[in-house]
C-alpha cells in the first residue's frame, strides 16, 4: 500500500522502518529542514547538540536497540551524573540515598518520610490501577508531609505544570519514581545515564539515510496543509502545493496540530483530542567560558523563572563543544506565557537574576553565545483518570492513524516511547491493510 507519514520525528521514522520492511511504499513529510522532531539538534563549537536536553536510562531498551541495529553502540556512553536540588538558596546533592539524610532544607522526620515514600513507590508495580483517580499533590502531601512536599515534589510539579500542577495524576509521578529507580543497574544506589557521542542525531539521521536508501521518500521543508478524506476514508495529503494520494496516513503530530490539518476527524474523536492540555517546552541555552555549577542536573525548588538547570558539559567533555560550557535553562509554560514571545536576549535578561541565585559570581561577560528554543507540544498534562483521554491510534477515519506523546501512558514522553509508538502504529496499519485485503479476496 501507499502510506503517507506526517512528521519525521523518531516515531515517524520508526513507523516508516516497520512499514517499509513489510513491503509498503512510504513517504514522509516534515515541515522542518531536518529529521528528528523534538530531538532535533544545532551546532555548538563544531558538535551537534539537542535543542532540548536528552539522555537515556538503562531501561530505555528501544533507543538502545536502534543504536545497536545501526552499528553505533560504541558511541553510546554511560555516565554516573552529579545531580542536585536547589531550594532555600542552596544546592543539595542528590546522588545516593545518603544525600537525602543531608537534605537539611527540611526536618529530619520529613527527610525520612520523603525517603520512605520513594521506597514505597519504587516497589509498586500496580500504580496504574492503584493511583489512577488520585492527584499527585493529594497522595504525596499526605505521604511526606507539607514541608517535604513544598520543598521537593510540590516545587517540581509547579515548575513543570504551572497552573495545572494540582491536577496532575499520581500515576505520572509514581511512574517517574518507579522507572527512575528500576533503571539503576543491579539495583545499585547510583544511576547511569546514557548519551550518544555526537548527539542522538547520530542514530536518527543514520536511520533516515537507511530508509531513503531503501526507497522511503522524505520531504523536508514541506509542511502539510491538509489531510484529505471523503466518505469516511482518507484520500491523501496536501503538502507543498501538491496533492499526494495515499491508502493510509499516519499523523505523528501533537493533537493541536492534528486537529488543524485533519478537518474531517469525527466529532467524538476530536473531543478526545481536545481533552489533553499541553505545556510548552522552552530552553534557553548558554555557551559559557566557564562552568556555572558543579552539577549535571540541578532541579529548582525555589521560585526561579526556570525549573531546571542542566549543565551538559558536566556530563559530556567540554572539549567536544569547542571549549564551551553548555547550560540548558529549562521551563514549561502554559500557552500565552510572556516568555513565548521573547527572543534569546530577552529571555536571558528575564532569567539573569535567577542565574545569579545559582551562582552569585555569574557575570553576563561569561556568555559566548545564547539560543532559545520552544515547542508547543512539549509536555501533555497527565491528569487523574488520564486513560480516558488517550486517543486510539485508529481515528475513526478509515486509513487515518495517530501516534503521538499523548498516547504514552503511564510512562512519560520521551524518544524511547515514541519509537515504540511508531512501531506499534505501523504494525496496526499493516494488519488493518492485510485484513481488508483478505476480506476482498474472500469476496472475490
Amino acid at each position: 500500500m501507499r502510506v503517507g507519514i506526517v512528521g519525521a520525528g523518531v516515531a515517524g521514522l520508526a513507523a516508516a522502518r516497520v512499514l517499509r520492511a513489510r513491503g509498503h511504499q512510504v513517504t514522509i513529510f516534515e515541515g522542518r529542514e531536518e529529521v528528528g522532531g523534538q530531538v532535533v539538534t544545532f551546532p555548538v563549537g563544531g558538535e551537534e547538540l539537542e535543542c532540548f536536553y536528552h539522555h537515556i536510562f538503562t531501561n530505555d531498551t528501544a533507543v538502545i536497540r536502534y543504536i545497536e541495529d545501526l552499528g553505533l553502540l560504541e558511541h553510546l556512553k554511560w555516565i554516573e551524573p552529579r545531580n542536585a536540588h536547589f531550594v532555600k538558596g542552596r544546592m543539595y546533592p542528590f546522588v545516593t540515598p545518603l544525600d537525602l539524610l543531608k537534605f537539611t532544607a527540611i526536618p529530619l522526620v520529613s527527610r525520612v518520610r520523603l525517603g520512605l515514600a520513594a521506597l514505597w513507590l519504587r516497589r509498586r508495580k500496580d500504580g496504574l490501577t492503584r493511583y489512577e483517580g488520585v492527584t499527585a499533590r493529594e497522595w504525596m502531601q499526605k505521604a511526606v508531609g507539607k514541608k517535604a512536599f513544598d520543598a521537593f515534589w510540590g516545587a517540581l510539579l509547579r515548575g513543570k505544570f504551572a497552573d495545572q500542577a494540582d491536577n496532575v495524576g499520581m500515576v505520572w509521578l509514581w511512574n517517574k519514581v518507579y522507572l527512575r529507580f528500576s533503571s539503576r543497574k543491579g539495583g545499585g544506589s547510583k544511576e547511569s545515564l546514557g548519551y550518544l557521542e555526537g548527539s542522538f542525531k547520530r542514530y536518527y539521521r543514520t536511520l533516515a539515510d537507511r530508509l531513503e536508501a531503501d526507497g522511503v521518500a522524505i520531504h523536508l521543508n514541506t509542511p502539510v496543509e491538509r489531510v484529505a478524506a471523503a466518505e469516511g476514508a482518507v484520500k491523501g495529503i496536501e503538502a507543498g502545493g501538491q496533492f499526494h494520494e495515499f491508502d493510509q496516513v499516519l499523523m505523528t503530530t501533537p493533537n493541536i496540530i492534528t486537529m488543524k490539518i485533519c478537518p474531517d476527524l469525527p466529532a467524538d474523536y476530536r473531543s478526545v483530542l481536545e481533552r489533553v492540555r499541553y505545556q510548552w517546552a522552552t530552553c534557553l541555552i548558554l555557551a559559557l567560558d566557564r562552568p556555572l555549577t558543579p552539577y549535571y542536573w540541578l532541579s529548582i525548588g525555589d521560585d526561579l523563572p526556570f525549573v531546571a538547570c542542566v549543565e551538559h558539559t558536566n556530563f559530556m567533555p567540554v572539549e567536544r563543544y569547542g571549549g564551551n560550557h553548555v547550560v540548558y535553562l529549562s521551563n514549561y509554560t502554559p500557552p500565552g506565557h510572556p516568555v513565548l514571545d521573547m527572543d534569546a536576549e530577552q529571555v536571558f535578561a528575564s532569567y539573569l537574576a535567577g542565574i545569579k541565585r545559582l551562582n552569585p559570581a555569574f557575570d553576563p561577560s561569561w556568555v559566548r553565545e545564547k539560543w532559545f528554543f520552544k515547542d508547543p507540544g512539549g509536555q501533555p498534562v497527565i491528569t487523574t483518570n488520564y486513560s480516558a483521554s488517550i486517543p486510539e491510534m485508529r481515528t475513526g477515519v478509515e486509513g487515518l492513524y495517530l501516534s503521538n506523546t499523548t498516547q504514552v501512558y503511564p510512562e512519560d514522553r520521551g524518544q524511547n516511547y515514541s519509537l515504540l509508538l511508531g512501531e506499534k502504529a505501523a504494525a496496526l496499519m499493516d494488519e488493518d491493510w492485510r485484513r481488508a485485503a483478505g476480506s476482498q479476496d474472500a469476496a472475490i
